[in-house]
């Protein structure tokens, strides 16, 4: 790729980002709230709304099919504007099959876009500048999230306007941000031609184990932690709001010194830093009793997830070209086995003892501390995972 293209494809990446964030948090730090308080959702019920929520994602792989007839760069735009009308539209259905339908069309938007973006980022970037620039589109995009929670805390405390007037909104600003996208980067070239089938490879064997484990993490932080706080502990929509604004805030500065400290130290030793301080956090999840406490810990719990750009730095590394597209779309699928299980299970299990689900997130934490030790000091082509060479490579 030339100059030009490169800046023009490190521009659109952070623009991507930034419409991400903006929607996608606003519509996120609505939600406990507002299915709590217009829908009357249960711990249950917020469940089952992230496992159909978790279902696009488990069909990503179906979006290595989509490039058949569409460009990469095509479909991440149309994802966003898909994202865009599934928010603008959440609020004029309070009810539960209501919430399923427009959570559904945010969700096939949302997680075809991370799927191709994640495509588009590897390809576009070259492997010594990636886990810098990946930790500044975070700092980025949280920068645009600061800001949209900001907005979202003046709509509710201070102009009181209803759920359906924020969604709206969202929607529309979200929908003209992504027609200004498309009009000022139309065709970015420099991409490799990437294969249309699906495989899996013996040697993105640790890679997808780490991508599993993440997905099931992740849906604890995002479906159980959030809930923990609301109806444990009673925080308000203002409230929980405030607590985005300060992981948003942090994540501008330390994002993209993670990226940094991930050039520094390599993968594996980040990614054993990460889960050995998650192991901490779940078991605090649940064992806590004070709402300050638990509020640190969610914070904390959202910085540690920044680390998780070395595992896409990782696979960069030992990846051929043509695979990513393919590959992305089957990580996502991978990632979202345990995502569309999760909620509905844990849910039930919610119900009975809180608890048991942060253990287990304990539990997801200790056997990805494992899995990352699998990598290489020095990742790359032929030394993928620890025992493929009788020496470790260094």
């Amino acid at each position: 790729m030339d100059e030009v293209n490169a800046k023009r494809a490190k521009f659109a990446l952070i623009y991507m980002a930034v419409i991400m964030s903006v929607v996608f948090s606003i519509w996120n730090v609505l939600l406990n709230n507002f299915a709590f308080e217009k829908v009357e959702f249960t711990g249950s019920d917020m469940g089952d709304l992230q496992s159909f929520r978790e279902l696009p994602g488990f069909l990503a792989f179906t979006a290595v099919f989509v490039l058949l007839f569409m460009r990469e760069q095509t479909l991440a735009i149309f994802a966003l504007f898909l994202l865009s009308v599934g928010v603008l539209a959440t609020g004029y259905f309070p009810t539960k099959v209501g919430l399923i339908a427009t959570t559904l069309v945010m969700s096939i938007g949302f997680h075809y876009f991370e799927t191709i973006n994640t495509s588009l980022t590897l390809q576009w970037l070259s492997k010594e500048e990636a886990p810098s620039f990946l930790g500044k589109v975070i700092g980025y995009s949280s920068l645009a999230g600061l800001i949209a929670y900001g907005a979202v805390w003046l709509a509710t405390a201070v102009l009181k306007l209803d759920y359906v007037v924020i969604y709206s909104t969202t929607g529309v600003i979200g929908i003209a941000m992504v027609i200004h996208l498309w009009k000022i980067f139309p065709n970015i070239e420099g991409l490799i031609l990437q294969r249309k089938n699906l495989f899996l490879k013996k040697k993105y064997s640790v890679y997808y184990v780490l991508t599993f484990l993440k997905g099931a993490r992740r849906q604890i932080f995002m479906v159980f932690a959030a809930f923990l706080l609301v109806e444990k502990f009673d925080y308000t929509l203002a409230e929980v709001t405030t607590l985005y604004l300060i992981n948003k805030g942090a994540n501008i500065v330390i994002a993209p010194l993670i990226g940094k400290i991930i050039e520094k130290i390599g993968e594996r030793r980040a990614l054993t830093f990460e889960y050995i301080g998650l192991i901490g956090v779940f078991i605090g999840y649940a064992l806590v009793d004070d709402a300050m406490i638990a509020a640190s810990l969610y914070i904390l719990d959202h910085l540690f997830f920044a680390m998780a750009i070395a595992i896409k730095t990782y696979f960069q590394k030992i990846a051929d070209t043509e695979d990513m597209a393919a590959t992305a779309s089957v990580s996502f699928t991978i990632d979202h086995i345990a995502s569309v299980i999760i909620p509905v299970t844990f849910g039930i299990i919610w119900m009975y003892n809180p608890a048991i689900v942060f253990y287990a997130g304990a539990g997801f934490a200790a056997l990805s501390l494992i899995a990352s030790n699998l990598i290489p000091a020095a990742p790359g082509p032929g030394n993928e995972f620890v025992w493929s060479y009788k020496k470790q490579v260094v």
